[in-house]
């Protein structure tokens, strides 16, 4: 089975240096879960010499940009692609409608003679608070992180915690630095994908690479760092973690 970064970069991310984080499952039959679809999707895809045919399977982590920017591309294009059916979305239940209702009914709700909604492109799994999804025999648990609170209500964001072959998977998703929520987590899973923002500015709602130095040894030498921000990185391995993430790179379990 192999995980495969397509980017590791913020939702700032600029260029083809890096895109956005999302995240390609693969298994041991080929077939494939794509864990978010920001709107570099396309661009990181097509460097795999993949395109929207390949992604039947998606599950969307939360409604920024960076992590569901890419759906009007995929439901698009198999929609009017007649060799493809529509893609199965896995989704926690707090998000589907405003996932249409504030982000794709804009340009996806008119065809030619067709009102439509969601169901018209994708085919929604809903994953109700607390509880698993499968997908191809594998359970994920769906974490819920803090990522963005507005003051009267804390944005949903699902992070996914799953065994792959016999590895215990941790990926944080977008989650301010809050070891109290996740140390569970952090303490089950042999390896640890974490949110890590490294800009000089600290946005407030991404766990920053300073906060996260001060975490155990024992849960930074199982832990890689994604979605930083352009420029200059600290150096993670000297600080106890197993480093940055590279856009492209493949792990393997």
């Amino acid at each position: 089975m192999k995980f495969i970064f397509l980017g590791s970069g913020t939702a700032f991310t600029i260029g083809a240096n890096n895109y956005h984080s999302n995240v390609l499952l693969i298994n041991d039959d080929n077939k494939k879960l794509l864990i978010d679809c920001g709107s570099d999707a396309r661009h990181a895809l097509y460097e795999l010499k993949l395109s929207y045919k390949d992604i039947t399977d998606v599950y969307i982590s939360h409604l920024h940009a960076d992590h569901m920017g890419g759906l009007e591309w995929l439901g698009f294009n198999r929609k009017f692609d007649e060799q493809c059916d529509k893609p199965k979305l896995y989704i926690a239940e707090s998000l589907i409608h405003d996932l249409w209702s504030k982000s794709l009914s804009g340009s996806m709700e008119s065809l030619e003679g067709e009102l439509c909604n969601l169901n018209t492109y994708f085919d929604p799994i809903s994953i109700k608070e607390n509880e698993t999804f499968h997908w191809d025999g594998i359970e994920f648990r769906v974490v819920q992180t803090a990522h963005v609170m507005n003051g009267f209500t804390l944005a949903p964001c699902h992070g996914l915690f799953f065994k792959a072959n016999k590895t215990q998977v941790y990926y944080t998703a977008d989650t301010q630095f809050c070891p109290q929520l996740l140390m569970r987590f952090y303490n089950e899973a042999d390896i640890i994908f974490h949110d890590c923002e490294t800009a000089t500015q600290q946005s407030g709602v991404h766990a920053h690479f300073n906060d996260l130095i001060s975490l155990p040894d024992s849960i930074k030498n199982k832990m890689w760092l994604y979605h930083y921000n352009p420029g200059h990185l600290p150096d993670a391995k000297e600080h106890g973690f197993l480093g940055f993430v590279k856009k492209g790179q493949v792990f393997t379990f």
